[in-house]
């Protein structure tokens, strides 16, 4: 599994090493010591991604070195060009949620843009592109952005932009996925509607079993998602005394005051945890 890991570790160091500031980026993490940090796409075509993200979800497009960058409240997408292996559907991460002020505006905009909303697909009951869900009293649609990366959409009209909401991951049991991350990751956990879920800071880790076997992450579009911990080694050393296995072990990169492991949960969601990241 290592020789996944260098290349990528190879492309991090790289990276931040030329990166300009972040400030009031990653709130959550300068203000917890465990919380959600970035998100990692493969993508096809970083300009059709950054109109998505950006251009019609309302995201701030950078470049940090030759990496180009997505900044949302609380959430980095970092846009490596590398053909996927496969869409996000269909691996243990289905989907993103994320929190917008207007749906009924948003969603005829992403059509007009020529991307496909499958809301009718996803929602059961569903009979239209934006979905009344009684049971959380909110309204939702499903867009599928670029090389098939799906994301779920949540009016709010108290915001004033888009905000990073959830994690939705699929595994055959649910509730040993929820208690994994509770356990692992210190996450709160509780319910929203029918789903287990698990807060971290910036984030709900949301949690569903999956109808038939789900791929790992890892290669897809989405290839990972990240969290950005205090005291990264402390943590890396209880992870490995309760079992949990490193894809690539802590590393402290002391040129750019950035450490960083991946890890693998049991059900294939690779995960980046870094320490740094909030004070760059």
């Amino acid at each position: 599994m290592k020789r996944y890991a260098l290349p990528l570790l190879a492309g991090t160091v790289a990276l931040l090493a030329l990166s300009t500031p972040l400030p009031g980026q990653l709130l959550a993490a300068r203000d917890n010591s465990f919380a959600v940090g970035h998100h990692h796409l493969n993508v096809t075509d970083v300009e059709a991604h950054k109109r998505f993200w950006a251009d019609l979800l309302g995201g701030e497009a950078a470049m940090f070195g030759n990496t180009h960058v997505v900044k949302l409240p609380n959430t980095l997408l970092f846009l490596r060009e590398q053909d996927p292996t496969g869409e996000s559907n269909g691996s243990t991460v289905n989907h993103l949620g994320f929190r917008v002020p207007d749906l009924h505006a948003l969603v005829p905009k992403l059509k007009a843009a020529g991307i496909e909303i499958v809301t009718t697909e996803v929602v059961a009951g569903a009979e239209s592109d934006v979905h009344h869900n009684t049971g959380q009293d909110v309204y939702m649609a499903f867009a599928k952005g670029p090389d098939g990366i799906r994301v779920e959409l949540m009016e709010d009209k108290a915001l004033d932009g888009i905000t990073s909401h959830h994690i939705h991951i699929f595994t055959e049991d649910d509730a040993a996925t929820q208690a994994w991350y509770v356990k692992h990751f210190n996450a709160k956990p509780g319910m929203r509607g029918p789903f287990k879920k698990a807060d971290v800071p910036g984030i709900e880790l949301t949690f569903a079993t999956a109808g038939s076997p789900v791929k790992p992450t890892k290669g897809r579009v989405l290839d990972h998602i990240g969290f950005e911990v205090d005291d990264l080694e402390a943590f890396c050393k209880r992870l490995e005394s309760q079992g949990v296995r490193f894809d690539f072990p802590y590393r402290r990169i002391e040129s750019i005051g950035l450490s960083l492991a991946f890890l693998t949960d049991p059900w294939g969601t690779y995960i980046e945890l870094t320490e740094g990241l909030d004070k760059l």
